[in-house]
């Protein structure tokens, strides 16, 4: 009777019920991606928040039984999170999320990476990334082979609604096709323009866009900046006439907003990341809010 109970219930429940995959991206943005190709096929959650620095992440026990659960981790590949997810993978004991299984995802496969190191990587240079920068989502450009990337791995995993997910990343690069095409122009008039920001997180947004970054609050990548830097910063703005610094929101804005005090610069605070700002639920939602900022800024 409990089998005939169970069966009944089962045919009754619709099938994206019984088929939904787990998903597990390290950051929102992944997750937000991922979300677009998979629609009501999966379940996605993140690891990481939009407003907390991926670098450096508490691997709470709470992760780990996410990823006990997921059929798929999409991770940034580059190194973003050494520093916290590895541990939550072997936590996890879960084979599917392994390091080169199936149901493990680097997302930077196929990119171009910018800033891959020459020579001998050293801790003196701060928190350098061997592998080359990792923010490269900041390029939109970048999203649409992220989100193929994603389709494909899905397709594997669960070939039953293989036909689903290519349907869904179709009409997701086609609308982002079209908006990249509306971006372009509006960020045409930022080429040339040189800004400075506090991390080394809008490498990629500035090739894309065309805007220079001149240079930045971290002496170093992750090293907090001390006087005499702030001082060489005053006089270059100043020299230069640079009217922007830039920062992620993470980061403790005491000094940037300093810069600014002392040279007139605008000091502007813009999420880096989907659900880094209460109006940016979705990969579109995280460009036009960032465009949006600095064409009112610049």
């Amino acid at each position: 009777m409990k089998r005939l109970i169970f069966l009944l219930v089962t045919l009754l429940l619709p099938s994206s019920a019984l088929a939904k995959l787990n998903v597990v991206a390290s950051i929102p943005t992944f997750a937000a991606l991922a979300q677009e190709v998979g629609r009501d096929l999966i379940e996605v959650k993140s690891l990481a928040r939009g407003d907390q620095d991926p670098h450096f992440l508490e691997p709470k026990p709470s992760y780990a039984v996410l990823l006990n659960r997921a059929d798929l981790l999409i991770e940034d590949g580059l190194e973003l999170e050494i520093g916290w997810l590895p541990v939550l993978q072997v936590q996890s004991r879960n084979p599917k999320v392994q390091t080169s299984a199936r149901g493990h995802l680097d997302a930077s496969e196929g990119l171009n990476i910018l800033e891959i190191p020459s020579g001998k990587v050293s801790r003196a240079e701060g928190d350098v990334h061997p592998l080359g920068n990792p923010h490269y989502w900041l390029n939109p450009r970048n999203g649409l082979v992220i989100a193929r990337h994603i389709a494909d791995r899905l397709k594997e995993i669960d070939p039953a609604n293989a036909s689903s997910y290519e349907e869904n990343f179709r009409q997701f690069e086609q609308r982002l096709r079209g908006k990249i095409a509306v971006w372009e122009k509006e960020v045409a008039p930022f080429k040339g323009k040189k800004i400075i920001t506090y991390h080394r997180s809008f490498s990629y947004f500035a090739d894309w866009s065309g805007i220079v970054v001149a240079d930045f609050v971290e002496p170093k990548p992750g090293i907090p900046p001390n006087p005499g830097h702030l001082l060489e910063l005053i006089d270059r703005i100043k020299a230069e006439k640079i009217p922007l610094i830039l920062s992620e929101n993470y980061y403790e804005p005491k000094a940037s907003q300093q810069l600014s005090e002392k040279t007139g610069a605008k000091f502007l605070i813009v999420p880096t990341s989907v659900d880094a700002d209460p109006g940016v639920k979705t990969y579109d939602d995280l460009f036009e809010n960032l465009i949006r900022k600095l064409k009112e800024s610049l």
